[in-house]
């Protein structure tokens, strides 16, 4: 992998509790380059968790721990909060799960993307406007101006996903957060949605860190996956290749996938042993 923009070694999440620890990170590491790398795993796998450590949008109740979490130049771990204002949404920005929560209900849609925009760049009104109808057609969406003029509530979940992506690319990050951008789209639109994230992720040769459930859909979407069980990632593997998987904890995910050729009655139910927690991870088909 060329020109690496993330590198992450060991990083650890622990949140207090009252009576015990919750360990939700355990020694994560991986590198993000100018590529799409999915994160895949059960509700609760540390998915988020991992990716909003790297934005320093963990609770204040967690401890965040790595020997090394470094973004192109910056040092994420030690980086001061008004560091991090300089990298949030200008050299790494997220795109939340369902717009209708993610936007601005009381701002038009127009004067949301542009102060993304401004925020970061210091442009006037009038540039910004500009940039925004720009973004807005560059991400398919038909009559800019009419849309810079509706609230979020006006507009459908496609077109909703299709405004963030816009909002979120406009200040040109180097790198992207997706958690989980298409999960309350229906099939065609998500197509759609996923066609226009891969257009411009092309055009601007950024990298990409998608979160998700759907195996299917990163296999052909994406260049590599990580599996994560239970904090820890168990497996590393090219997506073009995530049928070869080898750790018994990727097999259970892939065979409970629907099969549209070979129907049951039942899914299978993943079976979880306690050994996971501890036992070899696999990249690219090599226990480690």
């Amino acid at each position: 992998m060329t020109d690496s923009l993330l590198q992450v070694r060991n990083l650890n999440i622990v949140f207090k509790g009252a009576h015990e620890d919750n360990h939700a990170v355990r020694d994560v590491s991986f590198s993000v380059g100018r590529e799409k790398v999915a994160i895949v795993g059960e509700s609760g796998s540390g998915k988020s968790q991992t990716c909003r450590a790297l934005l320093k949008l963990t609770p204040n109740i967690a401890r965040i721990s790595a020997d090394r979490m470094q973004f192109c130049e910056v040092d994420l771990l030690n980086a001061s909060e008004k560091k991090m204002r300089t990298i949030r949404g200008n050299r790494i920005s997220m795109i939340l799960q369902d717009p209708r929560f993610s936007l601005n209900p009381l701002m038009r849609i127009g004067d949301q993307i542009a102060e993304a925009y401004r925020l970061h760049s210091q442009a006037s009104k009038r540039v910004a406007r500009e940039r925004t109808l720009a973004m807005l057609e560059s991400v398919h969406i038909r009559d800019a101006e009419k849309v810079c003029r509706l609230y979020p509530h006006e507009i459908s979940g496609g077109m909703g996903q299709r405004v963030m992506i816009a909002m979120m690319l406009i200040p040109e990050p180097d790198l992207i957060i997706a958690d989980e951008p298409t999960s309350a789209l229906d099939v065609t639109v998500r197509q759609q949605v996923l066609a226009i994230l891969d257009e411009q992720l092309a055009r601007r040769n950024t990298g990409l860190l998608f979160i998700t459930h759907d195996l299917n859909l990163v296999s052909r979407f994406c260049d590599r996956v990580l599996v994560m069980y239970a904090g820890r990632i168990v497996e590393e593997i090219a997506a073009n290749q995530l049928h070869l998987a080898q750790h018994p904890y990727t097999q259970a995910l892939l065979a409970s996938q629907p099969r549209l050729h070979y129907p049951v009655d039942t899914l299978s139910v993943p079976a979880r042993d306690p050994a996971w927690l501890h036992g070899p991870a696999w990249r690219n088909g090599v226990a480690l």
